[in-house]
């Protein structure tokens, strides 16, 4: 049987990293933590747990995840953050998988879960993602703080049944904070790519996330929840590209 790695990449996140190492333990022949030098219990649960402990500086998270790929040691790998989980379903799929390995590379749904309430529509569901491939066949991109993993070839990608259960915020608050942080990134790296921010993108494209969100996708069958959650992503749309100005104006300025 091929053998299965599980890379994840944590910082500071003692109250998620023990549902995340607990969801893959009957499935992994190794648990890879690549830690960005955590502050709080986050090495202590690792090593209650006997996962492969190690340090990096974090650069990004691209570089952070492609950096936790390179430490695997076995032939496919499956790729989770700290505040994720396998659902019953999909750490089944998985397992039937590793008797028989079909693809290259596989894709899954994630369900995420809102301080509480599930978010089965929106932008946020199914929200498929590819996370499990052969070693040296993929490879992490996108734009921070948005990586994404990528195919380096073409190959039949299979879907998996079950889903990646995504603890992503406990309080609005801290959802509102986290947004005001990944806007500001993503917007040097949009600056960094030389893309511009003309005045019509600051009001049509947070109108278009939040006509996406509850109307086409129909959110607001997740209810108060679902609105939030466009509310708050419109929001961060209209930061990502304000900031983007702020940084060219600053850059006409000098």
């Amino acid at each position: 049987m091929i053998k299965l790695s599980v890379v994840i990449i944590t910082f500071n996140e003692e109250v998620n990293i023990a549902r995340c190492l607990h969801s893959v333990k009957n499935i992994a022949d190794e648990i890879v933590v690549v830690d960005s030098f955590s502050s709080d219990a986050t090495q202590e649960i690792c090593e209650r747990h006997k996962v492969r402990f190690l340090t990096h500086k974090f650069e990004g998270h691209i570089e952070q995840k492609n950096y936790a790929l390179t430490k695997a040691k076995y032939d496919y790998i499956l790729s989770l953050d700290a505040d994720e989980a396998l659902s019953p379903e999909l750490e089944k799929s998985i397992r039937n998988q590793k008797a028989n390995w079909k693809s290259d590379t596989y894709k899954m749904n994630r369900l995420t879960n809102y301080c509480g309430d599930w978010i089965k529509h929106g932008s946020w569901y199914p929200d498929t993602k590819l996370r499990l491939a052969r070693k040296g066949a993929v490879t992490w991109g996108g734009d921070n703080p948005h990586d994404r993993l990528i195919a380096l070839t073409d190959p039949e990608t299979v879907h998996l049944k079950g889903d990646i259960l995504h603890y992503s915020y406990y309080t609005i608050e801290g959802h509102y904070l986290q947004q005001e942080k990944f806007s500001t990134i993503a917007a040097h790296a949009l600056y960094h790519r030389g893309k511009k921010a003309p005045l019509y993108k600051l009001v049509l494209n947070p109108l278009a996330s939040v006509i996406k969100d509850i109307v086409i996708r129909r959110g607001y069958l997740d209810g108060k929840a679902g609105f939030k959650v466009a509310q708050i992503s419109a929001l961060s749309v209209y930061w990502k590209y304000k900031k983007l100005r702020q940084l060219w104006q600053e850059e006409n300025n000098k």
